[in-house]
């Protein structure tokens, strides 16, 4: 486990670096900001044009790879480093661990588990968006549900004979078929609400990524009790390094990291 850097004089906040972006970043910057002794600023990757309000200082966009990130922990003298970005990112994950590292700050990834699938259940998971586009036409569908984000539709544009309807949060620039219809709606979701959405529109299969949490847990229950298959999109493996599921195991972590005996 890296160490905050010691201070001369008198002993100076713990300086937090939080990678935010989802419901858990949300909740951690709410208890770092009461925590005695601790600073914290949130960034964000700028992918969503609504993003929630943080009740901390929030910085936008990249840091310019792990050469600018480490950089950046540095000039902002940052002690830890709470990696709470998506269970999706692709590339945070890993600058953050290299760039932590590098700079001699403590790093943890928040990451909130994923779904399991219970009985009634028809998943079928798959490790690409790719192989998912391959899946609902395999199983013949006519109008699938689309919960992947409107960054990851480019997939499923060579799909044939399917409805999509798609659901973000903010509207998608291209949508995968000229027919397709954009729904626009920010979780937490109700089983009620999802059931209605996918009678409304006849869905026959559900995709969706293996994100993990409450907010939009929902639509499973829908679809279970629907009988719908879904195509679920495992998640990528974290760096290596240690991993929390909530934001209270995230501040219990910090906390273990500013404790006399971690100095």
């Amino acid at each position: 486990m890296s160490r905050p850097r010691p201070s001369a004089g008198a002993v100076r906040p713990t300086r937090v670096l939080l990678l935010a972006g989802t419901a858990e970043a949300s909740a951690l910057a709410r208890m770092l900001v009461a925590e005695p002794g601790v600073e914290v600023e949130a960034s964000l990757a700028g992918r969503t044009r609504r993003p929630a309000e943080l009740p901390c200082p929030v910085r936008t966009g990249g840091f310019g790879g792990v050469a600018g990130l480490s950089a950046w922990l540095r000039a902002h003298r940052i002690d830890a480093v709470v990696d709470a970005t998506h269970p999706f990112a692709a590339v945070m994950p890993h600058n953050a661990a290299a760039a932590a590292a590098d700079a001699g700050a403590g790093r943890v990834r928040l990451l909130r588990p994923p779904w399991a699938p219970t009985a009634g259940d028809r998943w079928h998971e798959v490790e690409t968006l790719a192989e998912a586009a391959a899946t609902i036409e395999r199983l013949g569908a006519h109008c699938v549900l689309l919960t992947t984000g409107r960054l990851d539709l480019a997939p499923f544009a060579g799909v044939r004979d399917v409805r999509f309807v798609v659901r973000s949060i903010d509207a998608p620039d291209h949508l995968p078929s000229p027919d397709a219809i954009a729904v626009r709606d920010r979780g937490p979701y109700t089983v009620e609400g999802e059931s209605r959405l996918l009678r409304a529109h006849a869905v026959d299969v559900l995709v969706t990524k293996n994100s993990g949490g409450e907010a939009t847990a929902a639509k499973l229950a829908a679809a279970r009790s629907l009988g719908l298959p879904v195509v679920v999109v495992r998640r990528p493996p974290p760096p290596p390094g240690p991993v929390v599921a909530t934001a209270a195991d995230a501040l219990g972590w910090l906390r273990a990291l500013r404790s006399p005996a971690a100095r």
